[in-house]
């Protein structure tokens, strides 16, 4: 069996799992749900959330990935304590699988409406020299995204070909080079943007609403709202963490990586939030807009600032860059697979996983507005469809099954593989423990009793 590869370094690893969980869960979803459930409480909230459920549940994946180092599926594999472990495992990493080909399903589709907003942009086609109103992004949203399946449809190959040029250069490779200049160039980009718009008239009133919680809005479901976004921005629940911790050695400690994870995600989430809601409330657009907020909303902002154009094509580019970042490994759970599984090179893997997600679910996702739009599943169309299965079945349940299989499954076999390298944690490893075995399935059980209710029963 060819050996394993594995990450230059500790800092490499980092910024992958940075970029693997900013993506468009940081930089588009995150602003958005802030704007829709009252700012600072939504903030609050997460943070918490972060805490409860998201870093310990960082730490179940690595211990899995890197146990036997090998694919998200067969990690559910091979010996635990003396006994062979039942092949029905293996389940919660088909699971896995089955979310992250439904993500990329339509998320490659966001970064074809990117890569169109900066080149519509950069012609001029989009002019935003001079103000623009809601009208306007709204028409040119509906025309030029939604009702343009042809565009989109090129855009979305663009995107989806850039990152089969960095996937050829190999599973840990191509990663690196792509975290090493792109999260670096996320974070310039990033700060610029606040920097910028903590200048603006009236952007204090955006950064009150955005750290002042109203706690009258913070309640159960908001809590359990929030924790299904903890999943999302995370991305838990895919195999994503599973793959990446599989290149990890032996010798670096997983609790400092899974808490500087969670901090970096929760960090670079607040980051985005001072790049938006300060020029939103500078310009007196509300921040509830939704998915579109991004798409219809700041244009205006844009066009009400100097250098307005260049300034959209910058922030276009950063989210560009975030999805680029998040692609890239979750493509990389499925290549490792079938890679693994088939016993096919690379290059061919590579191939079936792109081209077979690009037929089967990025042509459905972009038009699923337009062409299909006849097509509905659970009341959905089919790119809504393709969120809410994964985001509310395969990621909820593949989590869950990933805290079982650590708790009842691995036992004494996980605290081994979390203390190699972590041998000083030995009590923080024993509480993590208990509260994986007993606590988190629980709270992942209401999450999706409660994230199922709201998107397919209610």
């Amino acid at each position: 069996m060819k050996k394993r590869q594995n990450w230059s370094s500790k800092l490499t690893y980092i910024l992958a799992v940075a970029g693997a969980t900013v993506g468009f869960g940081a930089t588009w979803r995150f602003p958005y749900l802030v704007g829709q459930n009252g700012g600072g409480a939504y903030v609050l909230t997460f943070a918490i959330a972060m805490v409860v459920i998201g870093i310990p549940m960082i730490l179940v994946e690595n211990a899995i990935g890197r146990r036997l180092k090998v694919n998200a599926v067969d990690a559910f594999s091979g010996m635990a304590n003396g006994k062979k472990i039942a092949k029905a495992w293996r389940i919660v990493g088909w699971m896995g699988l089955c979310g992250a080909f439904g993500i990329m399903a339509y998320y490659m589709v966001i970064g074809g409406w990117v890569l169109s907003y900066i080149g519509q942009i950069a012609f001029g086609l989009f002019d935003l020299s001079n103000p623009i109103t809601i009208a306007q992004t709204s028409a040119f949203y509906e025309q030029n995204i939604i009702n343009n399946p042809m565009t989109i449809s090129f855009a979305t190959l663009v995107f989806v070909l850039i990152n089969y040029v960095i996937l050829v250069q190999g599973a840990v490779e191509g990663m690196e080079k792509a975290a090493k200049y792109l999260m670096p160039l996320l974070f310039i980009l990033m700060l610029c943007m606040v920097a910028k718009n903590l200048t603006l008239d009236g952007a204090l009133d955006g950064v009150k609403f955005y750290l002042t919680p109203d706690f009258s809005k913070i309640n159960a479901k908001l809590f359990v709202d929030v924790l299904g976004q903890v999943f999302f921005a995370l991305s838990l629940g895919f195999g994503v963490m599973i793959t990446l911790s599989s290149f990890v050695k032996k010798d670096e400690g997983l609790i400092k990586i899974s808490i500087i994870t969670g901090l970096l995600n929760t960090a670079i989430a607040v980051l985005a939030g001072f790049m938006i809601f300060p020029s939103l409330f500078s310009f007196g657009i509300e921040p509830n807009s939704g998915p579109s907020l991004v798409f219809k909303s700041l244009p205006i902002v844009f066009s009400h600032m100097p250098f307005g154009t260049i300034i959209a094509i910058a922030f276009f580019t950063l989210l560009m860059i975030a999805a680029l970042t998040t692609s890239l490994p979750i493509y990389e759970v499925i290549i490792t697979t079938l890679q693994e599984k088939l016993k096919i090179s690379r290059k061919k893997a590579i191939f079936l996983v792109l081209g077979g997600i690009f037929v089967l679910g990025n042509i459905p996702s972009l038009m699923a507005t337009n062409l299909l739009s006849h097509i509905s599943i659970f009341g959905k169309n089919i790119f809504d469809a393709y969120d809410a299965i994964s985001a509310t079945i395969f990621f909820v349940l593949t989590s869950f099954g990933c805290a079982l299989f650590v708790g009842w499954v691995l036992d004494e076999e996980a605290k081994r593989e979390i203390l190699k390298g972590s041998e000083r944690y030995a009590k923080v490893v024993k509480f993590w423990f208990w509260y994986v075995k007993f606590m988190i399935p629980f709270i992942i059980l209401i999450v999706f009793v409660s994230s199922f209710y709201d998107n397919f029963l209610k």
